[in-house]
């Protein structure tokens, strides 16, 4: 069988400390791979490799004769999802428009533009419409989808592409990332469902239970090297792959505290820490919540769970100081109505975030220390003067959480599992009254998943800040978690929620 693209004897430097290094990889037409491996073994840079995205992808790859990897090569990831935004955006016209409107690439759009025109299948089309669950969104703006329904409309542009095209490859980068529980069935059926008709793929995993059942080869990375490679069986059984399957972090037993605050002098200590009175939210005629009421004592630790698009985010926005239509509505923070006369950034104060969108704003050019200081500001990035208490506090954290080393460091030197606890010393040396976390896990490898829910637990049990923990995940949660708020819709549209105590 003639490879579609194969790798040779490829040394990738990836920064100032790492080299990637692969002696022999191969993919051919009907054959589907999965390559596993922890945050930063070097997955994203192998698959980079194949689709011919990386400058020394011409050095190293070689394709089959009428393989263009630029036309020919489907990828789903983060990445790709992020381009597509940011493509999204820079073309946005709606300030010219008459309704101040500009719905940009539309889903419907999205997925035909995988094929000619002339290669239309309709039946194809409307199949994978119906089994993505993606009739509701045909007509919308991609920039108008959360993250979860984007990555079912790149699933679908991806699948229909490479469909009966033998000569085509797919790749997967964690799929199922920040996609919700009721869809992940849905769409990890559909996967399989055409695994078999002649394309090639190859699926990215970083946690063993993502990894498919229907694949047809194995690959193992760690740190930067590819390790094993050959039928899923074979591999599963080596003694590489249970050591990579199980890994076992070092949970800190002591974490660094603060002082405990005076309270104001006009606080009310017996005050809920949130409450919200039969508030509403809407984007220009859309509705997204409506009559919601919850209420947040300092004994609740809370979990929010709901579908894409529900209104999760622009929950969390309406309490942390970012979305105006809190303002004139009865959202009341710390036993104070919102809006009456604190900043901004009093507000923040009493906030700690952890989320993708922060994770995604510290981009080159800022070291490990300067990001966690960054935290006492709530700015991204380091712009005023830290003393000495800032910079131990940091030091702290970092300590407590294995990154001690790392301080120097540029933050995007680290791996993706590195950089997310950094973002959590971040978000802690204040020692924030909440600690918000959205989607805290997602793009987390095993080891730094069982990390963050371990620190989760002991930061409840030793430190004054309550936990809001959003997830897409069943069982994904803290220990401590006592309080549930899940999310209904409504006849009339949008979304109300509900609240119980567990």
């Amino acid at each position: 069988m003639v490879a579609l693209a194969r790798i040779q004897q490829a040394q990738c430097r990836l920064g100032r400390f790492h080299t990637l290094k692969i002696a022999d990889f191969s993919i051919s037409a009907g054959e589907h791979w999965c390559v596993f491996g922890a945050n930063g073994a070097g997955k994203s840079v192998l698959a980079e490799l194949l689709s011919g995205k990386r400058r020394d992808s011409h050095h190293y790859v070689e394709y089959a004769g009428q393989f263009d990897p630029g036309l020919d090569v489907f990828v789903v990831s983060f990445e790709e999802q992020q381009r597509l935004w940011q493509r999204d955006n820079r073309l946005d016209i709606s300030e010219y428009s008459a309704d101040g409107q500009d719905l940009g690439t539309q889903v419907s759009e999205l997925i035909t533009a995988a094929r000619p025109r002339s290669e239309q299948e309709p039946d194809l089309l409307a199949a994978l419409i119906t089994s993505l669950d993606l009739q509701a969104l045909l007509s919308k703006g991609i920039r108008y989808l959360s993250s979860g329904q984007l990555r079912r409309a790149m699933i679908a542009r991806g699948l229909y592409g490479v469909l009966f095209k033998p000569e085509r490859m797919l790749i997967l980068d964690e799929p199922m990332e920040s996609i919700d529980r009721h869809s992940r069935q849905r769409i990890r059926d559909c996967i399989d469902q055409y695994r078999s008709h002649g394309f090639a793929s190859l699926e990215l995993c970083r946690r063993v239970a993502d990894i498919p059942a229907g694949i047809t080869h194995l690959a193992l990375l760690q740190e930067l090297q590819l390790l094993e490679q050959g039928e899923p069986d074979h591999i599963r059984s080596s003694k590489v792959f249970k050591a990579l399957a199980d890994p076992q972090p070092q949970i800190p037993r002591q974490l660094p505290a603060l002082p405990v605050a005076e309270p104001a002098s006009d606080s009310d200590d017996a005050a809920p820490l949130i409450e919200l009175r039969n508030v509403q939210a809407s984007y220009g005629q859309t509705k997204v919540l409506s009559d919601v009421c919850w209420r947040m004592t300092t004994s609740d630790h809370v979990v929010i769970d709901g579908p894409n698009g529900c209104g999760k985010s622009t929950l969390l926005s309406l309490i942390d100081g970012e979305n105006h239509m809190a303002y004139g509505q009865d959202v009341f923070l710390f036993g104070k109505r919102k809006g009456s006369g604190e900043t901004i950034w009093e507000v923040k104060a009493r906030f700690g975030i952890v989320s993708n969108d922060l994770h995604n704003k510290y981009i080159k050019g800022w070291r490990v220390l300067a990001v966690v200081v960054s935290g006492f500001f709530d700015t991204v990035g380091l712009y005023d003067d830290s003393g000495s208490r800032e910079q131990m506090q940091a030091q702290q954290w970092l300590t407590a959480l294995g990154l001690a080393d790392y301080a120097s460091r540029y933050y995007d030197e680290l791996s993706y599992g590195q950089q997310r606890l950094v973002l959590l010393a971040r978000a802690m040396v204040k020692q924030p009254a909440i600690l918000i976390l959205d989607e805290p896990c997602v793009g987390l490898d095993d080891f730094h998943r069982r990390m963050v829910l371990g620190v989760l637990d002991r930061i409840a049990a030793q430190l004054p800040t309550q936990l809001i923990y959003v997830s897409h995940v069943a069982g994904e949660q803290p220990t401590c978690i006592n309080s549930r708020i899940t999310f209904r819709e409504l006849d009339g549209g949008g979304h109300t929620i509900e609240q119980t105590h567990c």
